[in-house]
């Protein structure tokens, strides 16, 4: 099994435009939506949902009124002062510690799961899609990320298939540690800027660190060709691959108005060449066929 995972050390690179173009440059593959905080590839491949499925994770600390005898403990004991005097748990200041649990005398204090978002199983035109949506200022993003991977992996193993493509998070946090580890390989997109550099930097330190081959592309680099020659070189110093350079084109926000892929939309366009180019360089490197 290989698993192509996309990442970019920020926002906005044109990451998830690349892997909605891969998904649809490649054959029996199954594809995974990693960025539970901000998923956005289902926007491109409009997935049919066959599966849907409660994600759960972490605890809030619940006060049954009937046992409590209001004795305070809980309320003195409880370091980030998500009790009130009236004995009522705030849900967004506890951070399910359990302290109040163990010591309440009464046993009064219940100690729920909670829920904090869906993953799903989907077709989409491109194929078999897993997927995942993360409740609003939920936790828990890395434990999810790590699930929708083991279900796509599980689905591709299902269907006898040896790709997966990945659209991993932004930024180097938990998310992005949880969606690299394991893979065959992970493309940093980047742009030419200074914070494009800084946190492609970043991003390949990241990879670097779990030992994770790595590979660049640079997106829009005509725009600045001075720093995309810098980012190539800085890529070079972490013996990452440039498998290519991407010019700006606002092809890529037509075919994201019209819900197409660029290969869909514009076959004949420079920028497709130049994506089909990368596709073919990353299939035909030594991670993905090794």
């Amino acid at each position: 099994m290989k698993e192509l995972v996309i990442i970019s050390g920020k926002g906005g690179t044109g990451k998830t435009s690349l892997t909605a173009c891969f998904a649809a440059l490649s054959q029996d593959k199954v594809l995974c939506d990693a960025d539970v905080d901000a998923a956005d590839l289902h926007l491109l491949l409009q997935p049919e949902i066959r599966q849907e499925t409660d994600f759960t994770g972490g605890n809030t600390a619940l006060i049954a009124m009937d046992r409590c005898t209001q004795c305070g403990l809980c309320v003195d004991m409880c370091r980030f002062n998500a009790i009130s005097d009236e004995f009522v748990v705030n849900p967004i200041d506890c951070e399910g510690c359990g302290v109040c649990v163990d010591f309440c005398p009464e046993q009064a204090i219940d100690f729920p799961l909670n829920t904090c978002g869906q993953w799903y199983v989907s077709d989409t035109r491109m194929g078999p899609m897993v997927h995942a949506r993360l409740g609003i200022a939920e936790e828990n993003s890395g434990k999810l990320v790590t699930l929708v991977r083991q279900e796509a992996r599980k689905l591709a193993e299902k269907k006898g298939w040896d790709l997966m493509i990945t659209d991993g998070p932004p930024g180097v946090g938990c998310p992005v540690i949880a969606s690299i580890g394991g893979a065959s390989t992970v493309l940093i997109v980047t742009e030419p800027t200074v914070s494009g550099l800084h946190d492609m930097d970043r991003a390949a330190q990241l990879a670097a660190h779990f030992k994770v081959p790595g590979m660049v592309c640079v997106n829009k680099y005509d725009l600045n060709p001075e720093k995309a020659t810098e980012i190539e070189a800085r890529a070079a110093f972490y013996h990452m691959k440039v498998v290519g350079r991407i010019a700006f084109d606002p092809v890529f926000t037509k075919a994201m108005v019209q819900g197409e892929t660029l290969p869909e939309y514009a076959p004949q366009a420079d920028a497709t060449r130049q994506v089909k180019e990368i596709w073919q360089q990353i299939i035909t490197s030594e991670a993905m066929i090794h």
